[in-house]
């Protein structure tokens, strides 16, 4: 079998239909077709989980225990397989430590890059401070010109308030005569009486010199014997002809500069240590471990090296400053019995002759501060009415709102009152740190004039700038120079694949699917192994299309090390950039599984039967609109956005349109729409307690009773959570079945149907229809439940029929079968026609959720939202909905949201794909670049007007699109 192609023979995994396929090595690959076609079950299911499971075989015993092994795929045979690494979608860490910089390795060769050339400084007042041994003291003490005269004194006392009667007690029985007390020399023979309240300096004159050409061996001796009184400090005071102190300069560590004086002043400190010699502010020795957050030796002690700490926020006390107290501003105030703090309200504002009256947001601070933060120690006057009725007064001194829920969430043992209070508390940076994560005499360790937290804040492009133009001396060159190379090497790789606009210090659980896949691509190349087979899921999700070529250049520069990337992608731009595409199809679900087409894009263009090569040959195309929506039914609009990098922007959306917010990667686009749109309007239509970005208002709110947000998170966090449950069909099909004359017969409700509770469920496997066994040396398995045979449900459960269909043989059922199934029940073909209508025809009504892809699950909650009463009032808001689909697949979903426009509601999508920004009534275009370079409004319109702004990358793109048609039609 020749080596040059990866052969497949007879893949059954899944819908796969004994395919055999064969893959050029060290080529970059795409493989296509429609949503649930059954790519990933070749590219992952199959070729990954045979690749790591004969790498993980050939390990000890020992070793399998700790990794987790695949179960054997189910294919005939697999040739010149070389080892797989998987780069997915599903990897973020939700470490609140893990961080862009960690991820990466980027911190580590941070933390060692500044424990190794870190220039260390006083937190305190900012000089540099350095070690210095015994001899380069000497050396520098010896460069005073011949004759002078000095004192050599060890400071055993330094700004510290006491008496120091035992000091200089000891001092004296030690030998010594003399001491500088508060600057003025004294003869420990003598009587010395400090005052305890002041705070004093004690210097012990070891010896008095003067300068000469045979003094090294003497100056050495005192020096040592002053180092050790004062924990290593010493002071050399020059003296004048006269004998007298020159008094008057401050101290420095630096180095004598000319032959009179050491440092040019008058007295000058040294340490042995890596401290300060004027703050005593000492810096442990510089490790990396000590710029670790993650460490006790580096970590900020208060809140452990997160840089937060979870508190109460006065924002989600107050959520809407345009109500009064009376109306209920306060909300924790307004639950429940509140009879308490009803009278503490009314003592608080009798006091201080507040308006309960007033709206929120009109008061003032210090009287919005009387409730929120309490009364400064006055003491107000309570009236209350006990049980009997009888009116009862008391005075007190109230603590506020805020420290009030602090001190109760803290005292609490009942796990509901702490998650009631937790409503009201969010992560805000840590008092003492400042979201710095680490000790401050670690942040005054620089290089460049940068610490490393203020580094981490740098996004990849600007911590790239900053370490090419980085100045280090020859030693530093000389100590640093791979450590630099690797870090720029990183950063580099990081900026190819289009992520430069985030920060290293970015948390990786705030990063979408794609980001993260980018970061581990660009560890992957940054490792630099060859003979390797790469897997990847969509690697240009969330990427504009000016940023495609730059993600393609990596995958080629990766396959032009000696690799082979494989890439499950939909994206033309890739496919077209791919030496070999193999088109898996021709539909979806069983009607799937077959190789449809494979070779080069031209040959796939021409291939009869494939989709994909309708959509490459354009034979089909998705249509441009051939009219606009008219004017909607007004505006909404957000002002003064300005979270993370929106620039303090206004951002108009109309109503009942189709709204797509494009820009290139990092251009605020998620903080604009998910962060401040969605929570904005969930706070006042949904009555969510969540805190929204920073902005102005938002005016409009008024044209909604809701907002729904559909993105990509997991329906659910078990295999008991299906599509069925989801959309609740599930609950209608149970009735259904509890409906049924053998089951009225019986007397089985519709609980009798759910495999989550005791009664119909099969007990052996409590409803999973599976049973785990462990295996220490090989993968756990799954074998089906000898009971129920995997069916979920008891004997008796299932002598129940609908049709002749049990109702485990329903969820078996893909969403096509039930549809003719159930096509005369309504409630339930209602549900179904929606998951048929967003394209999901092929997914089984019991499937687990976790083996749901991103895209599928964001079409389950979309199937979902389409399945309830329509109001025509609701505003949808969808990220990236074309993540997973292909072009036949997006036509179908354009259909949906514009279903969902006709009958009046409001959709906003956030979106790169420029068959849905054509489509659009209307365009947000952000930028002009990513991170701190975007956060600006560059375009506003219909696709046609975008089309026609000359700053607009998404305009550039949309010009080439929207010619189509018109070329075609002349």
């Amino acid at each position: 079998m020749p080596t040059e192609q990866l052969v497949v023979h007879g893949a059954r995994e899944h819908n796969l239909k004994n395919v055999t396929v064969r893959i050029p090595r060290r080529a970059l690959v795409c493989i296509t077709g429609l949503s649930g076609s059954g790519k990933s079950s070749l590219a992952f299911d199959t070729i990954y989980a045979e690749g790591q499971r004969r790498y993980v075989e050939s390990l000890s015993a020992y070793a399998r225990q700790f990794l987790q092994m695949m179960e054997k795929p189910d294919v005939d045979s697999i040739d010149g397989l070389s080892p797989a690494i998987s780069i997915d979608q599903k990897t973020t860490s939700r470490n609140p430590r893990s961080t862009v910089g960690t991820v990466t390795e980027i911190y580590d060769y941070l933390r060692l890059l500044y424990a190794r050339v870190g220039r260390p400084h006083c937190p305190i007042c900012g000089r540099p401070i350095a070690g210095q041994s015994l001899d380069q003291i000497v050396e520098q003490v010896l460069r005073l010109q011949e004759g002078t005269k000095f004192t050599v004194n060890a400071p055993v006392v330094r700004d510290r308030k006491g008496e120091y009667k035992d000091v200089l007690e000891e001092l004296r029985r030690d030998g010594f005569t003399r001491v500088k007390v508060d600057g003025e020399q004294r003869l420990l023979e003598e009587p010395i009486e400090l005052d305890k309240k002041f705070k004093h300096t004690i210097e012990v004159v070891v010896d008095r010199l003067a300068m000469k050409a045979d003094l090294r061996q003497r100056l050495t001796q005192s020096i040592e014997t002053a180092t050790s009184l004062a924990a290593g400090l010493v002071v050399i005071d020059v003296v004048s002809s006269d004998g007298a102190d020159r008094q008057g300069g401050p101290r420095s560590g630096k180095a004598p500069r000319d032959g009179s004086k050491v440092g040019g002043l008058s007295s000058t400190t040294f340490s042995e240590n890596l401290a300060c010699p004027d703050h005593g502010v000492s810096l442990p020795e510089l490790e990396p471990r000590v710029f670790s957050f993650n460490s006790p030796h580096g970590a900020c002690p208060r809140c452990t090296g997160l840089g937060a700490q979870l508190e109460i926020d006065p924002d989600l006390l107050v959520p809407d400053t345009s109500l009064s107290i009376s109306e209920g501003a306060l909300v924790p105030w307004t639950i429940g019995s509140q009879s308490f703090y009803d009278s503490v309200i009314q003592a608080i504002a009798d006091r201080y002759e507040i308006s309960l009256e007033t709206p929120w947001r009109e008061l003032t601070s210090d009287e919005q501060d009387r409730f929120l933060y309490g009364t400064d120690g006055d003491r107000i006057l309570v009236t209350y009415r006990n049980r009997m009725g009888r009116k009862r007064q008391y005075t007190m001194a109230f603590e506020g709102l805020v420290a009030n829920l602090q001190r109760r969430y803290r005292e609490t043992d009942s796990s509901q009152q702490r998650e009631r209070i937790e409503e009201y508390m969010s992560f805000r940076p840590c008092p003492t740190c400042h979201g710095a994560r680490l000790k401050p005499e670690v942040l005054a360790v620089t290089i460049g004039e940068k610490s490393i937290h203020e580094f981490t804040q740098l996004s990849v492009t600007a911590a790239l700038r900053f370490i090419d133009e980085l100045e280090l001396t020859k030693t530093e060159e000389l100590i640093g120079r791979r450590i630099v190379k690797e870090v720029r090497e990183r950063l580099t790789f990081l900026d190819n694949v289009g992520v430069g606009y985030l920060q290293l210090d970015r948390a990786a659980k705030t990063l979408s699917g794609g980001e993260a896949q980018r970061l581990r691509l660009a560890t992957q190349i940054g490792s630099q192994l060859v003979g390797v087979l790469y897997i990847l899921d969509e690697p240009s999700i969330g990427l504009h299309q000016r940023d495609n070529g730059k993600l393609i250049g990596t995958l080629e520069r990766l396959r032009d090390l000696g690799n082979t990337v494989l890439v499950v992608e939909h994206d033309e731009q890739m496919m077209r950039s791919a030496d070999w595409i193999v088109d898996i199809g021709p539909g979806a679900g069983e009607h799937g599984g077959v190789v449809v087409a494979e070779g080069t894009a031209d040959v796939i263009a021409r291939t009869d039967g494939s989709v994909t090569g309708e959509f490459l040959s354009g034979r089909r195309r998705i249509a441009v609109p051939d009219r606009r929506a008219e004017d909607g039914r007004g505006w909404f609009t957000v002002r003064g956005a300005s979270m993370h990098n929106l620039k303090d922007i206004d951002v108009g959306f109309p109503v009942g349109r189709l709204t797509c917010v494009t820009g290139v990667s990092g251009s605020g686009k998620s903080t604009l729409v998910n962060e401040i749109v969605y929570k904005a309007l969930a706070n006042r239509l949904n009555k969510m307690r969540t805190k929204p970005g920073d902005h102005l208002g938002v005016e409009g709110i008024e044209c909604f009773d809701k907002v729904i947000e559909i993105d990509q998170t997991p329906i659910g966090r078990t295999p008991r959570s299906n599509p069925a449950t989801y959309t609740d069909l599930f609950t209608h099909v149970r009735e259904l079945y509890s409906l049924t004359p053998e089951a009225k017969v019986r007397g089985y409700k519709p609980g009798r149907f759910s495999f989550n509770v005791r009664g119909g469920r099969c007990e052996t496997c409590r409803g999973d229809g599976q049973i785990k066994i462990e295996m220490h040396f090989l993968p756990d398995v799954y074998v089906p439940c000898e009971t129920c045979h995997g069916r979920r449900y008891n004997r008796e459960t299932l002598e129940v029929r609908f049709k002749g269909k049990s109702i485990a043989d329903v969820l078996e059922m893909s969403v096509e079968e039930a549809l003719e199934f159930f096509a005369k029940i309504p409630k339930i073909r209602r549900r179904l026609q929606t998951l048929h209508d967003v394209g999901l025809d092929y997914i089984k009504l019991g499937q687990p959720a976790t083996t749901l892809s991103g895209g599928e699950a964001q079409r389950v909650k979309l199937a979902a939202e389409l399945s309830k009463i329509a109001t025509g009032k609701t505003l949808y808001i969808l990220d990236e909905p074309t993540t997973g689909l292909h072009f036949a697949d997006i036509e179908k979903l354009l259909e949906v949201l514009q279903k969902l426009v006709d009958n009046g509601n409001s959709v906003v999508v956030i979106e790169h794909n420029l068959d849905v920004i054509k489509q659009a009534d209307w365009i947000v275009d952000l930028g002009p670049e990513g991170g701190e370079d975007g956060g600006e409004v560059i375009a506003t319109g219909t696709p046609e007007e975008v089309a026609d702004v000359e700053d607009s990358y998404t305009g550039q793109f949309l010009r080439g699109i929207l010619a189509l048609p018109a070329a075609a039609a002349a």
